[in-house]
């Protein structure tokens, strides 16, 4: 009470005595030499400003309920699991609304596809472009690495909006104060922008650049996604090969790393382990997200959480019993006592702590898979839930038979032995979603590295331009090149069409690329391209929003959807429009000097007016009214 009242007379004796402040008093002064007029003067501080894109892109994909889960949910491979609350993702057109609120906790992180995985990161890439020549360089190779590598940054967001959002604002300026006049761009013409952007970025982003870091590479192979997507086919080829033959990259084809003398393991097991995916002998990286604890600002929040987002919640109290009625597994760690009896056979550690965030659809598990040796399905690189054993205490305590045998599914009357078959019982790739997790008592995924562009994907890609290109001999050979290298007979060309492509790389690629928006490529391509599909339709940009490729895919292969499978607070369905989310609705109403346009099917969509567009020019071209 003392010092408030001191506080008190002071305020008063400034006010009658009239002390005013000084005009320089009021001017504000950086409280740190690390304001931007201080930092971006060079290399290094231009290049702090490009760590913190790495960070955002990096948080796509780690941590709980990670904005990487939605992109399984609104796909033919996967869909949410989470079965005991309200608010996830499952009955997509009542819940994919503008002004829904997007992030919530565990329930659904996937506004942050808009904002800080979106532009927020399109901000600090165009620092780093906008200061370009305000800073000191050594050499014109210095200055345009930097550049190049805050193109892909900027390229990379925009890549994954168009195909998530459609049309949106395309920001190519540095934003130094609010502004609320920003107007949605084209999809085509944003493309054509990263597409000049990313040749830019390919020519001068060096090929040699500590791991973890955008190289030449990364750049190509991004270059690739966005030349299919304009439908550049030749271009394509070219800037995948450049990858693929550039002498420094190769399909891991041969044992290595750290089991490579154990053989029950193989090559597949070898490429996912976490230690081996920055080794230099790992010729197939090509841009890998490096989380090491000691590295990372705020420790926890970049663990990797994988198994917690997307195993199975096989632990559950009661979630799994066994043929005589008994609660049949438990997720706690050897030594721990459940009921008054220690756990003996510990399933934790080795397989780690689901609740099922997103669980794979019955065709990513079974049907998708049409070679008994491909090693990508074969224990132990994919466990089934038989391969647990029912490991309660209580039933070695009670001398229940069951105890220690293979989990079953059904007893011997048919009946369901699993409580919630949703989020307790799938199966799932452990060469892949194993991370160590030593800090936690039930692991959920620790702090690991993980690919976001790997050489595998580079050959996929290849061999979908090839195919558009009606090039069926040399996109079998691509695609077989990696089908092979997992064990698996090759494909004639003649078995070549959109849909092998998408399979393998499903079989290929889980949790790896962005199914979603790839999906939506290809819709987009389709739609562009009038080419009839494996299905036999064909499609066109005018109803785009009402009959596309990505809808009659996910009804075609995820049966949770087409099905309308019923989970306890919602049934699964999904819609032609939900091909692209809806734009936030604040987004748009706080955007009173602009115009940002809705996405059709969606409320709001009836005020659209024509979207401007992006035209090449000196610097960083125009944009312009159509």
């Amino acid at each position: 009470m003392k010092k408030y009242i001191i506080s008190l007379i002071i305020i008063m004796t400034m006010v009658f005595a009239g002390i005013r402040c000084s005009e320089d008093f009021l001017t504000p002064k950086p409280l740190s030499f690390y304001a931007p007029e201080n930092s971006y003067i060079n290399a290094n501080g231009l290049n702090s400003a490009l760590i913190a894109c790495l960070r955002n892109l990096r948080r796509e994909y780690y941590g709980n309920m990670s904005p990487f889960v939605s992109e399984l949910i609104f796909s033919d491979q996967g869909c949410s699991g989470t079965t005991d609350k309200t608010g996830v993702h499952m009955d997509l057109p009542a819940q994919i609304l503008p002004d829904e609120s997007m992030i919530r906790g565990d329930q659904t992180q996937l506004g942050r596809y808009w904002t800080q995985n979106g532009y927020n990161r399109i901000q600090y890439a165009n620092v780093v472009i906008n200061r370009i020549d305000n800073a000191v360089w050594k050499s014109t190779e210095e200055r345009n690495n930097i550049l190049g590598k805050a193109y892909f940054h900027r390229a990379n967001v925009y890549y994954r909006m168009v195909h998530q959002y459609g049309d949106v604002p395309l920001i190519l300026e540095e934003i130094k104060e609010p502004r609320l006049d920003f107007y949605t761009c084209t999809r085509e013409s944003i493309l054509q922008k990263c597409k000049k952007d990313l040749e830019f970025a390919a020519q001068w982003v060096y090929t040699n650049c500590p791991i973890g870091d955008v190289n030449k590479a990364a750049c190509n192979h991004l270059l690739t996604k966005v030349n299919l997507s304009l439908g550049k086919f030749d271009d394509a080829v070219a800037s995948a090969s450049a990858v693929i033959n550039d002498g420094i990259h190769a399909l891991m084809t041969t044992r290595f790393g750290i089991d490579k003398n154990d053989p029950t393991h193989d090559v597949t097991w070898d490429l996912h382990q976490e230690p081996n995916k920055a080794l230099a002998e790992n010729k197939e990286r090509i841009f890998l997200f490096v989380c090491e604890e000691a590295l990372t600002e705020d420790g926890a929040s970049d663990r990797i959480i994988i198994m917690r987002n997307a195993l199975p919640y096989w632990g559950g109290a009661g979630k799994i019993k066994t043929p005589s009625g008994l609660p049949g597994t438990t997720d706690q760690p050897l030594g721990n006592k459940v009921g008054g009896n220690p756990v003996e056979i510990d399933m934790v550690t080795p397989y780690g702590r689901g609740v099922a965030f997103s669980r794979p659809s019955p065709w990513a598990q079974f049907e998708l898979w049409d070679d008994a040796n491909d090693q990508r399905h074969k224990f132990p690189n994919w466990i089934r839930m038989q391969n647990l054993v029912y490991n309660h205490p209580g039933l070695k305590a009670g001398g229940d038979s069951y105890y220690g045998k293979p989990l079953q599914l059904r007893d011997a009357g048919g009946g369901i032995l699993c409580t919630d078959t949703i989020r307790s019982w799938f199966d799932w790739p452990a060469y892949k979603m194993y991370i160590a997790d030593p800090t936690n008592r039930m692991p959920q995924g620790g702090n690991g590295d993980w690919y976001c562009y790997r050489l595998a994907e580079t050959y996929l890609l290849r061999a979908e331009a090839y195919f558009w290109k009606d090039d069926l001999v040399n996109a079998a050979a691509d695609l077989n090149a990696v089908r092979t290298r997992a064990g698996c007979a090759p494909y004639t060309p003649g078995q070549i069409n959109i849909g092998t492509i998408l399979d393998e790389r499903a079989r290929e690629l889980y949790y790896e690329e962005m199914r979603n928006v790839e999906l939506t490529r290809v819709a987009f391509i389709l739609a562009q391209t009038g080419k009839t599909c494996y299905n036999g339709k064909t499609y066109n940009l005018n109803n785009f929003s009402s009959n596309n490729f990505w809808y009659d895919r996910i009804m075609e292969k995820n049966k949770f959807y087409s099905q309308n499978v019923v989970a306890p607070f919602y049934t699964y369905r999904v819609a032609p429009w939900i091909v692209l989310w809806p734009i936030p609705a604040d987004a748009i109403n706080a955007n009173t000097l602009g115009h940002i346009n809705q996405n059709k099917g969606y409320p709001g969509a009836e005020k659209n007016i024509a979207p401007r567009k992006w035209v090449d020019g000196p610097g960083e071209g125009e944009i312009v009214e159509q």
